[in-house]
Parts: C-alpha cells; structure tokens; sequence
C-alpha cells in the first residue's frame, strides 16, 4: 500500500488507518511510545534490526500523520524526544482489540500445530 492511500479520502477508513501504519516497525514503534517520550537511541536498541535510517524514515512519517509528536532540546549535545501525540495515542487505543485478536490467532494456531504433531 502506498503512502498516498493514507491521503485518499475515496478509501475506506480501515485502508485509510492501515496505511498509517503500514510498514515493518510502525506498530512496534506505537507500542514502545505508549508509555511515554523516548529517544531515538534507546528505541534503536529495543529493536534489533532496525537501521537509524529507517527508523528516522518511520519517526518522521509517523510526525507527518499526526501519530508522533518531536520535542528537540536545545542542548549540547543536541537530545530528540519522541512521544505520541493525543491521535496517536487514540490508534494505539484503538489497535489493541485488534492485538488481542492477533494473539488469540497465533494461540489458536500453536495449538493447531501441536494437535496435528
């Protein structure tokens, strides 16, 4: 999906909030920032695999889409928070359901495996 189906208002409203989230870390970046502001550095290290590139790419279209809001201190060395905004906090309200369901799939499939061994 592309990111321009997140600005279509001819979509659906479930394709429209996919596409707000759509990508490998989005979700994950969601659920790191629930708690509260975290920098850059230790989002980094809480996901293994994840290049600073791309999760500056993310961060930043995440502020686009209103989910992520960036606090820079003027400070040296320079220090970046971020943290979700009220409507992001809204989608990771609202994705939770939506992980319960996730869990229970992924029980259900554990145990259709283990049934079928």
């Amino acid at each position: 999906m592309t990111r321009g189906r997140a600005q279509d208002v001819e979509v659906c409203g479930v394709t429209a909030a996919i596409a707000v989230i759509d990508g490998k870390w989005k979700t994950t970046l969601l659920w790191l920032l629930e708690p509260g502001p975290r920098r850059p550095g230790e989002l980094r290290r809480q996901l293994a695999g994840l290049s600073e590139k791309v999760l500056t790419q993310s961060l930043r279209e995440m502020e686009t889409d209103g989910l992520v809001h960036r606090r820079v201190y003027d400070t040296l060395p320079l220090k970046t928070e971020y943290s979700l905004t009220e409507f992001g906090q809204e989608l990771a309200t609202a994705l939770a359901p939506l992980s319960d369901w996730g869990h229970r799939r992924l029980e259900r499939l554990t145990d259709t495996r283990s049934a079928a061994s």
